[in-house]
């Protein structure tokens, strides 16, 4: 077996449980549009050749909206890095980060409209931006 990454048996037990999808501000996000009316895709690829997945997709309209745990995308108001491992944990996060504009960029040249939130934005002034977009509005603001 390969040398884990994890610096303690502790610590890759306790990476590993961190969810992917169906995290609690994405239900939050997700719960809004859908009282609202909004209809959408959940953990979808918005481009199949695109081995990348979106959070909430409205096909037709083509808007895909991603929900950013802080810490793994590296938030700028909350992330700290860790103290520990300091050989992974730096490449780790600019490599989610490169992967993330590569995405936007790849789904902008597609012709979708691409949204990013961070986890701890009010999950109702997400979905007010995102209501905004999917009926033709413009977004309040773009990351």
């Amino acid at each position: 077996m390969a040398e884990s990454w994890a610096s303690t048996p502790h610590t890759r037990r306790s990476m590993q449980g961190n969810r992917s999808k169906n995290t609690g501000p994405e239900l939050a996000v997700r719960s809004l549009l859908h009282a609202r009316g909004l209809r959408y895709r959940t953990h979808l690829r918005p481009e199949p050749a695109l081995r990348r997945t979106a959070d909430v997709v409205f096909t037709r309209r083509k808007v895909a909206v991603f929900i950013d745990g802080c810490y793994w995308h590296g938030c700028p108001e909350h992330f700290v890095m860790p103290k520990s491992n300091l050989e992974y944990w730096p490449a780790k996060i600019e490599r989610n980060r490169e992967r993330d504009r590569d995405t936007d960029a790849a789904l902008r040249a597609a012709g979708w409209t691409v949204l990013r939130y961070w986890e701890h934005e009010p999950p109702a002034v997400v979905a007010d931006d995102i209501e905004k977009v999917v009926h033709g509005g413009q977004p309040f603001r773009v990351r």
